[in-house]
């Protein structure tokens, strides 16, 4: 149920005692890779770790319903919109501390800015990482990743403020498997990550992560807007290869459509929305089912009132 004009507005006021920068009504469209979603009724952007752990701490204290948002990939937001609180774990809280080959990353930092600049301190195991257009935080959850890596690899510790206050999780009790962790199934919001990366040659990582890089750019639509893969890869098997044997590449509804690039991303062509996202899913699920007998998962984070 959508929170009260009158309502949403004092939630806000109540939020700015902790952070300054909360919106009432505020278009998720203008904060997803995607550029789809209606508004949430409340939107807050903590700029500091302090404001972060504040905001969160009271919204558990009060029992208020809430989402997480990072940089905006990987999710696809309601037409409808969300209803309660949106907190936007990005733009300012990308702070590092660097400490040799150990860094800690606030969980707004992006991915691929973090991987340029340990390629360039010489550091390796993040290259990966430099064409995924997510914040840490968000990988962490998520268990990012691309071209046979992911964060699990090199994820050491991770704050998390929960219920019973911030906590610090090792890697081991995160739960890590393919594109999952134990913070898809329990309350926790991501408020720093310890990462343990390798010295190399900064010259040897500087083109690797390059290499990786111009490979996604020739393979994945990168210059329209999208969510990034909507499928999980099926056991000892590739999404976009079913897809692509299926003639999806091109199909379309309404203002998206299936990339021609690759047949595991789906592009807003402009004007898209979420509905005819879920109806293109559905499509392709159809067909992968038919000729293959196998049910795709959604990669892609469902965010709202659907």
């Amino acid at each position: 149920m959508r929170v009260e004009p009158v309502a949403a507005e004092r939630l806000a006021q109540a939020l700015q005692r902790w952070c300054r920068d909360v919106r009432c009504h505020e278009p998720l469209r203008r904060h997803t890779t995607f550029r789809i979603g209606g508004p949430a009724d409340v939107l807050v952007i903590p700029r500091t770790g302090e404001e972060l752990r504040r905001v969160v701490a009271w919204l558990y204290e009060r029992g208020e319903p809430f989402v997480v948002l990072g940089r905006g990939s990987n999710v696809l937001v309601s037409d409808r919109g969300v209803r309660g609180v949106v907190v936007k774990v990005a733009g300012a809280l990308d702070r590092v501390r660097w400490d040799g080959a150990r860094l800690v990353a606030e969980a707004g930092a992006g991915l691929p800015r973090l991987s340029f600049r340990a390629a360039r301190r010489g550091l390796a195991g993040l290259e990966f990482a430099a064409g995924i257009p997510g914040s840490v935080g968000g990988g962490v959850v998520m268990n990012a990743g691309a071209h046979g890596h992911s964060l699990a690899e090199v994820v050491r510790t991770v704050w998390v403020v929960r219920p019973e206050g911030e906590e610090r999780w090792p890697a081991e009790a995160l739960g890590f498997g393919y594109r999952t962790s134990r913070l898809q199934h329990q309350p926790g919001v991501v408020t720093e990550v310890e990462l343990e990366l390798r010295p190399a040659p900064a010259l040897e990582v500087w083109e690797r992560t390059q290499r990786w890089l111009e490979q996604r750019g020739a393979s994945q639509p990168v210059r329209l807007p999208s969510s990034g893969c909507v499928f999980r890869n099926p056991p000892g098997d590739a999404a976009g290869r079913l897809l692509e044997l299926c003639g999806a590449k091109g199909m379309r509804e309404g203002g998206v459509e299936v990339s021609t690039l690759h047949a595991n991303y789906v592009v807003n062509t402009g004007g898209g929305r979420a509905e005819d996202v879920l109806r293109l899913i559905e499509r392709l699920r159809e067909r992968v089912r038919r000729a293959f007998q196998v049910e795709l998962e959604l990669e892609v984070q469902l965010v709202g009132e659907f």
